[in-house]
């Protein structure tokens, strides 16, 4: 079940790393003020969207073994990690109370990993 395991994380890998090409898209778009088609057709969104499909595609092959009610909460793990990119990339706030988010989302995803 490991290689499945390993899908399961390249896919959430994959998915960062789209999530922060597009990101990184949007603030070139935005400092150009060439509108929505312009920032579609950047570089840092066209490769960020092929993260996406190949992140889909990593998830699908996951999903051969390991149960959906397990793989789908383990995604949640991207959104503690690009909480912390944000923050430490992007210049984004990171409260107290993001902080309390982040640890029970932790705490969720390693709860549900460990009983599958």
């Amino acid at each position: 079940m490991t290689p499945y395991w390993i899908a399961l994380a390249a896919a959430i890998s994959t998915s960062l790393i789209g999530q922060v090409l597009l990101k990184s898209g949007a603030a070139g778009a935005v400092a150009d003020d060439g509108g929505f088609i312009h920032q579609l057709f950047r570089l840092p969104t066209m490769v960020g969207l092929v993260c996406y499909g190949g992140a889909a595609l990593l998830y699908i092959v996951a999903l051969r073994k390991i149960p959906m009610s397990v793989a789908l909460p383990c995604t949640a793990a991207s959104y503690v990690v690009i909480a912390l990119i944000g923050w430490a990339v992007f210049g984004e706030g990171l409260g107290m109370q993001k902080m309390a988010a982040i640890a029970l989302i932790s705490a969720g995803v390693v709860l549900l990993a460990t009983t599958a």
